[in-house]
Parts: structure tokens; sequence; C-alpha cells
């Protein structure tokens, strides 16, 4: 079932000017560059509000399309800043493809695949590029970019032997994880070892042993999660913290009233978009960061009885999400952008895309209900909220390693 958003948009209702920041005369560095974006988030507002008959929302998917493919083929002199960060590259670039239902040549994908074998360390895991430091975070990008090409040379890439060698030397006693050898400790680190453990068939009895209840004491007395224990809440450190325990199966450990209260707040009301913590500004990253919390509050909700669910919507305004996405962070040459005055990248790209498609989808397996805002055209394929790859890519690698054993720690 599909429904339009078109004849209830925020933007064709009067200017919620009851929304906006209110400083009490007492203006701050915060307040001062939340009127900014609110000045300029409402300019586009009323422009649209104008002209809606003539300019319905569109997402622009060529451009998009034009400007993920390149970056496959040819980086800017600008992404010398991020040669630690390849791989991560090569997942927001194919998960973004992917979710445009945009094919990818299997040449493309083969080079992609060779590229990531190189980043592979002998001892495992994946580093930010060739002959770099084997690291968490990129060995995460690089299984799910792999998944997501899907093929049987992609699966071939990764080293499930010496991945486990590698999670296992990054363990610490109290069940958190390194990020690398030596390195820091973080709720990121959990998800990352949990997501890959569990996509590629590594987990053994020991290997999270103490570890959901590492990440529970991660809850802060807001409701969200931080980056270690007695950390604010963030919203990134709180994905990771509740997508690793649905991995492990140890939801139950998490406040879930607390934890769902506060992401419901961390929505922007004039905005529509979401900000990763108390008193920041709206950002498109967290379009899936936040709000891709909410399919996982409500399968556990569900799954405990919770008569009060919605059987049509998440418990976050899908609409509002999807016209900040479409109106303010678009950019008119290709790609996304946090918000309005700021660069496109390939991060925001692949998160406010990711975003996009968690608020145009409700439910799992089959799609059960839709929520499109502006042309139909604009409909995304699904992802997975707790990988962020679409389901089906989830699906077949799963499938693929749960037909092998899992491997044997070495002494």
């Amino acid at each position: 079932m599909a429904e339009s958003g078109e004849e209830a948009l925020w933007c064709t209702r009067e200017e919620h000017t009851a929304e906006r920041l209110k400083d009490d005369c007492t203006p701050t560095e915060t307040s001062v560059e939340q009127k900014k974006v609110e000045t300029a988030v409402g300019s586009i507002y009323a422009t649209v509000r104008d002209h809606l008959s003539d300019f319905p929302l569109v997402l622009q998917r060529e451009l998009h399309s034009h400007y993920l493919r390149k970056g496959l083929q040819h980086l800017s002199e600008s992404y010398e800043c991020l040669d630690a960060s390849r791989p991560w590259l090569c997942y927001w670039i194919v998960h973004s493809l992917t979710l445009l239902d945009e094919p990818i040549p299997e040449s493309v994908a083969s080079s992609v695949c060779q590229f990531l074998a190189r980043c592979q360390g002998p001892n495992g895991g994946f580093a930010g590029g060739p002959s770099q430091q084997p690291h968490l975070a990129p060995t995460y990008a690089a299984v799910n970019a792999l998944c997501t090409i899907g093929t049987e040379e992609a699966y071939n890439v990764i080293n499930r032997e010496t991945l486990l060698q590698f999670l296992y030397a990054l363990k610490q006693p109290d069940g958190s994880f390194n990020m690398h050898v030596g390195g820091e400790v973080d709720v990121r680190s959990a998800y990352c070892a949990a997501s890959v453990a569990s996509l590629t068939n590594i987990i053994t009895p020991k290997l999270f042993d103490g570890t959901a209840e590492w990440i529970a004491r991660c809850q802060f007395w807001e409701g969200g999660i931080g980056g270690v224990p007695g950390m604010e809440a963030h919203g990134g450190y709180t994905f990771c913290g509740l997508a690793a325990l649905v991995i492990l199966k140890r939801v139950h450990l998490l406040d879930m009233k607390s934890l769902l209260r506060w992401v419901a707040f961390r929505q922007m009301r004039f905005e529509g978009g979401f900000q990763g913590r108390c008193n920041k500004l709206v950002d498109g990253c967290y379009s899936f960061w936040q709000a891709g919390l909410m399919p996982l509050i409500h399968r556990t909700l569900h799954a405990e009885g919770d008569p009060a669910l919605s059987l049509t919507n998440w418990m976050f305004d899908q609409k509002a999400l999807q016209e900040y996405i479409l109106l303010c962070c678009q950019c008119p040459s290709g790609g996304l952008l946090d918000k309005p005055g700021k660069s496109r990248d390939f991060y925001h790209t692949c998160y406010c895309l990711s975003g996009l498609s968690i608020a145009q989808h409700f439910g799992s397996g089959e799609i059960l209900h839709e929520t499109i805002v502006g042309v139909p055209e604009n409909t995304l394929k699904p992802t997975h909220p707790v990988y962020n790859i679409v389901p089906d890519k989830v699906a077949c690698a799963v499938l693929h390693f749960m037909q092998k054993e899992i491997p044997e720690m070495k002494e």
C-alpha cells in the first residue's frame, strides 16, 4: 500500500513560527547558528510552497547516480584527506547506487573487490587503504561493500579465519573492543565487530562475552547511548549500540521507552530532519543514524506486545524527514549534503538516501506500507535497519556464509 505525501506537505501549510527556536532574548553561539539554519530552511520551504504546483518534489536520481558512478572511477584531490577511509568510499557509493536501483557494471564491481582485497591485512581485518593498519571501521565498510556487490568473487575476498582472529585480538576483558590493535574503545567497535561477525557467520560462543552488558552501561541518563559509559548520548553511538544488541539478541538490557523518548525528540520540529545530540543543528546524515533506530525500537516493542504501536508508520514524522532531504539536502549537480550551504559528499549522500529509504518504507520482508513524498519515482529500495545494506543482499550473504563452518580459533 502506498501513500502520497504531496497533498499534506509541511511546506504547504502556514509557516510554523511557533516551531522556531526561542532564545528568550539571550542569544548564544548555538542559538545564533540554529536561527541561521532555520532561516535558510524556511526560505527554501517558502519558495516551494509558492511554486509546488509547478515544481513537485523530485529526487534527482540521474544526477545522484552520475555523481556516484563517477566517484567509483575517479576522486578529486579534495578526497586526499580520506586516504585512510577508502573502503568507506566504496561502501557509501555502492550502497547508494543500490538504493537508487542503479546496476554496477561487473567490471567495476570486480575492480572494487580487487581493491578491497588489497586492503585486507595478513592477520585479518581490513585497513583504510593498502599497506595500512587494519581497523574495525573500514573492516565494517569493506564487508558491507562486498556483501552489497554480492558476487562469489566478493564473498571470496573475505578471509573469515583471519577475520575471527582479528576480532579476538581486539576483544577486551570487559566485553568491549578496540577499534584497532592498541586503539580506542567505544560503541562503534562493538557494533562493527557484531555486524561483520554475524554477516560472515564467525560468531563463536565466547567472542561477545560481556559485550551486551558493556553496551548497556553506555546508555546515558537521557535515554540515548554514548560512546563509552558516562558519555553524552549521541545518534551515531546510539544506533551502533542498539543495532549491536539486536544482533546479539540482548535488547532487553536497555530502557527502551527512555531511548524512544530521546530519539523522538531529536527530530527537529521546524526543519523536519534530525540532530545528533541535544542542542545541536540538523544534519542530513542523522536521517539514517536517528530514523534508522525507529524500526529497531518498533521491532522490540512489537515483540513485547505493545498494543499502542502503529501498523502503518514508524514513530517519527516520515513525511517531514523526506521533505527535509528532498528540499534541503540535494545538490543541484548531484549528491546530497548535510544542510543548506554545505558541500555534497559521498558520506552524506549515503546516509541521506538511507534515511529517505527508512522514511518511505514501513515493515520488513514484504513491504507493508509505503509513504512517498513527491512523485512516485522518488521511491528507493528498502534498506536493512541493522546493517544498512538492502535486505536481499543481507539474506544472500547470510545464506552464503551459513553454509560454511565457523572457523576454529588458533592457539
